[in-house]
């Protein structure tokens, strides 16, 4: 069964230097909140995993927590560049940073082989380009069966496993709607898992098309009531759209960076 814990306290045992570490979250349900915890706490030297990294990503890197991303798309949705993070790739400020790209169909087909507990997955993508020479964990397959020549990724399994969702009952069983990403396949993969959510409930009413992660495959669960803002939670509170945009003039200085992060870590 999942324990239940405060934010700081999940992040303080299941976040360590050094770990890979995923925040998955695709427009809704972002774990910004355990994502600025993981600053406060000032964790180094992360391989940080996202599909889609965005502000949240753009506030680690830009705080000197990762060393290396692993990605398939980044940029502030409808507003423009990752500013932090072009610092950290094209002036190794605060830190150099080491990236690995890969297309959104790779991201999602190498979790879901470390969810499956096997070692890569198969796909027709990548046919074309010159990704494999430039990345390690591309590669290819013959089929047994036909001697069709495939891409074959390698599997994701992260250290730790962090997302958010709508609600979890007492025992950790945790449930989310509307549109989900690849939290699951990424809590299946990882070796731990926390997942705030925004309130916790004595039993999990049914919901049309949900997911429920049983608690048994769940770490730790926290109670963090608007842990998505800015991104949206549905049923809770829609995307706060001023935010992406007034990050826009914050992340492109250095010195207003630093006095945003003075006030997230104050």
């Amino acid at each position: 069964m999942a324990e239940l814990v405060s934010l700081a306290e999940g992040v303080a045992e299941l976040v360590h230097d050094g770990d890979a570490v995923a925040l998955e979250g695709f427009t809704h349900l972002i774990p910004v909140a355990a994502g600025q915890e993981i600053i406060r706490q000032r964790r180094r030297d992360l391989t940080l995993i996202r599909m889609t990294p965005d502000i949240v990503y753009d506030q680690l890197i830009g705080a000197g927590c990762a060393a290396r991303l692993v990605f398939s798309w980044g940029g502030n949705p409808g507003v423009g560049s990752l500013h932090r993070f072009r610092d950290a790739v094209e002036n190794a400020w605060p830190r150099p940073i080491e990236i690995e790209e890969h297309s959104h169909a790779g991201m999602a087909n190498r979790y879901v082989a470390g969810a499956s507990g096997l070692p890569f997955a198969v796909l027709r993508g990548y046919v074309g380009t010159d990704i494999a020479r430039h990345t390690t964990t591309v590669g290819t397959v013959t089929c047994p069966f036909t001697g069709e020549v495939l891409t074959a990724v390698a599997a994701l399994n992260p250290d730790v496993a962090v997302i958010h969702a709508q609600r979890a009952d007492r025992r950790g069983n945790v449930q989310m709607w509307g549109i989900t990403g690849v939290q699951k396949e990424a809590v299946l993969a990882a070796a731990r898992s926390l997942v705030t959510v925004e309130e916790i409930v004595d039993d999990l009413d049914p919901r049309p098309d949900a997911v429920v992660l049983p608690g048994w495959v769940v770490t730790a669960v926290a109670h963090v009531p608007r842990g998505a803002h800015p991104s949206y939670a549905q049923g809770y509170y829609d995307r706060d759209n001023d935010y992406y945009q007034s990050w826009d003039p914050i992340s492109r200085d250095r010195e207003s960076f630093a006095r945003w992060l003075d006030e997230v870590t104050a």
